[in-house]
């Protein structure tokens, strides 16, 4: 094979120099490298396929793979069903154990390429999603073979378009999983009317009619594919994986104590100390027994995990804090909170500077960031889970409160247009549109 590439490699040089010398442009004298680069990516990808390769699956996200729980799931289900699965993304963030621990499936980062430093906003851009679209071809067709590949959008740009043509020259079966928008969510920042925007739009209702297959997250998003970009999707709700569910006494203690060397809010009251005991702001432990209690007087626990961008106003959840503290200094019997937000986001450092600037007496607010393996956890020690997600495109779901509802947790969630197909209001959760009536709810809940 060796002396194979090195002979075509004299060969192509030869017709470049031939062209020189004949006295043809540079770009036309090139025109052998060309054809030759052509034919080496058609050659990988129309050799003999492995005969095993329809049980190999590539699970793809351009994003983090540690904060992509839904394609950690596809993952885990895949292996689970006898897949080998090779698992392609950012590795900004610990994936879960189980991932790291299964033998079938094989994490294969990749870079996340920020392009030109330097230059005008569009050029930056157009760097970023060049050095991408190299680096995520290569990758792809480097991979062996693939039955399927399978690919998270958004984010989209370039994802769409690279999987297809490699998945083209593989011969793999190329399908989505459409988590909502990726223009909707640009639009977030730069307004309906940007170019840009339109120009995402245009991008990937295009490149998305090419794949072979389509999964989506609701029947809303479903039935707009089908009617607006004529894709036919299988909505594939979000079950809870096993690992939510709620949690024991003991695992509540322990997680509280670690949680407690960081973050105050776990730490128990300065003026409580007893003999023999363990204590934390929501539990106790005997030392001498190893019996673990809840605290007498104990906080409630409020979570809410959010990626701190534009669809999450949490400005609803600090004001309706507010009004619950005011609730509480009038003399209603209400517990003290301490509200937990986790995650990480762009406007995580804007909402920190408005939490610090707030003085509650009977609230305290974290921000934590936290392992995979504690998420679950403290969610299943928690009193009422709260999100804020509004869809971009309004056609998506928020995958924190199905995490929620495994935990058996009770969820206050913002109104937006498909809510509905998770939330029922007053039968598995309670519906909020502004801050006053999420106050109202946080009162009535404890």
């Amino acid at each position: 094979m060796a002396d194979a590439n090195a002979a075509v490699a004299v060969v192509t040089v030869s017709l470049v120099v031939l062209g020189l010398l004949s006295g043809l442009s540079l770009s036309w004298a090139l025109l052998p490298v060309a054809v030759v680069v052509l034919i080496f990516v058609l050659a990988s990808g129309l050799k003999g396929r492995d005969e095993l390769a329809h049980l190999n699956v590539c699970v793809l996200v351009l994003g983090d793979v540690g904060r992509s729980p839904r394609m950690q799931y596809h993952a885990l289900s895949l292996s689970r069903h006898g897949y080998n699965v090779t698992l392609i993304g950012f590795l900004g963030s610990k994936p879960h154990q189980d991932i790291l621990e299964d033998g079938r499936i094989d994490i294969l980062p990749i870079s996340e390429l920020k392009g030109l430093t330097v230059g005008p906003k569009i050029v930056r851009y157009a760097s970023k999603v060049i050095f991408q679209t190299v680096q995520l071809f290569y990758v792809l067709m480097r991979i062996e073979d693939q039955g399927y590949i399978l690919m998270q959008n958004p984010p989209g740009l370039p994802a769409i378009a690279v999987t297809w043509m490699a998945s083209r020259f593989r011969g793999s079966q190329f399908i989505i999983d459409w988590h909502n928008y990726g223009y909707t969510i640009m639009a977030l920042t730069h307004g309906q009317n940007h170019f840009i925007v339109k120009l995402a739009k245009w991008y990937e209702r295009l490149f998305g009619c090419f794949s072979d297959h389509n999964l989506c997250v609701t029947n809303a998003m479903r039935e707009d594919l089908r009617k607006n970009w004529n894709i036919e999707a299988t909505t594939l709700y979000d079950k809870p994986p096993p690992i939510f569910r709620e949690t024991p006494l003991k695992l509540q203690h322990e997680l509280f104590i670690r949680l407690g060397s960081t973050y105050l809010p776990f730490r128990p009251s300065p003026d409580v100390t007893k003999e023999y005991m363990e204590l934390t702001a929501c539990t106790e432990r005997n030392t001498q027994t190893g019996a673990v209690t809840r605290s007498a007087g104990r906080p409630a626990l409020l979570i809410s995990s959010t990626s701190w961008t534009e669809d999450e106003d949490f400005s609803i959840l600090l004001q309706a804090l507010e009004e619950y503290e005011k609730f509480v200094e009038a003399g209603h019997k209400l517990p003290s909170l301490v509200c937990v937000i986790t995650g990480k986001g762009p406007q995580k450092e804007y909402y920190k500077k408005l939490i610090d600037s707030k003085e509650l007496q009977h609230i305290k607010i974290c921000t934590p960031w936290l392992e995979a393996e504690d998420y679950p956890v403290l969610l299943g020690s928690a009193d009422l889970g709260v999100c804020l997600h509004k869809s971009s495109s309004g056609l998506d779901l928020p995958m924190k409160v199905v995490d929620m509802f495994g935990c058996c947790l009770p969820v206050c969630a913002i109104h937006f247009q498909c809510l509905h197909e998770l939330v029922k209001h007053e039968e598995n959760g309670l519906i909020f549109k502004d801050s006053k009536e999420l106050s109202e709810q946080l009162k009535f809940t404890q």
